[in-house]
């Protein structure tokens, strides 16, 4: 059995929307900071019972699609440094494999990054900090494009049409509002190395560095 972490972690959150550069700049802040990065994306409703041509249709950018309750049960876990079994989850299926996790050690900070990371009100305790990403929707598409043909399998047109039809207009309704509940907005479009030092010179200034005794990593 895993043994809880003998103080609670830094928790921070990263949302923005699809094609923001949320993702790499979640995955080094963690690095710097050394740190985990927890991406919500396992977090998506097993479709499973349903045929693969119904899975498809589904709205994946409505925030109803989380299983909200799991992933609120094992942010609240991972902020009291206790690790949690996270499910597996299969893009290219819109399934989860079966019964199969992983275990997930929460480290002495976790940064939380998903389109929804500020959106459950029930998540918003457990940060310390709060970033958004806010990039253009031209430069949005362009890297969602990219990502859904090389890491997804998915075919050009079908991301166009998917993009068009529940991608920006979700993005508008549930993600773009988040900026209003963020502590820091940072510009997508700015270097990573800008972003990072941003990011870490809000938690310096607000001591949150040294409360948790951390420092950042070579």
């Amino acid at each position: 059995m895993s043994q809880r972490l003998p103080f609670p972690p830094l928790m921070l959150a990263v949302a923005g929307a699809s094609g923001s550069g949320k993702t790499t700049l979640a995955a080094e802040l963690a690095r710097t900071l050394g740190g985990l990065h927890f991406s919500m994306d396992s977090y998506y409703r097993d479709l499973s019972n349903l045929p693969l041509k119904e899975r498809a249709l589904k709205n994946f950018d409505d925030p109803a699609m989380i299983e909200s309750r799991l992933l609120a049960a094992h942010i609240a876990a991972l902020a009291q440094g206790h690790a949690i079994e996270r499910p597996l989850y299969d893009f290219a299926s819109y399934a989860r494999l079966g019964n199969q996790t992983e275990t997930i050690e929460p480290g002495a900070v976790v940064v939380v990054e998903g389109l929804f990371a500020l959106y459950f009100p029930e998540l918003r305790p457990h940060f310390q900090l709060g970033v958004y990403v806010d990039t253009p929707d031209d430069v949005c598409f362009g890297r969602r494009l990219k990502r859904d043909i090389e890491e997804r399998g998915r075919d050009p047109e079908s991301v166009r049409r998917q993009y068009n039809a529940t991608v920006r207009p979700c993005s508008i309704a549930f993600v773009r509002p988040l900026i209003d509940l963020a502590d820091l907005v940072v510009d997508g479009t700015d270097t990573l190395d800008f972003k990072i030092e941003q990011v870490i010179g809000t938690l310096k200034k607000r001591g949150l560095l040294s409360r948790f005794g951390l420092r950042e990593q070579a």
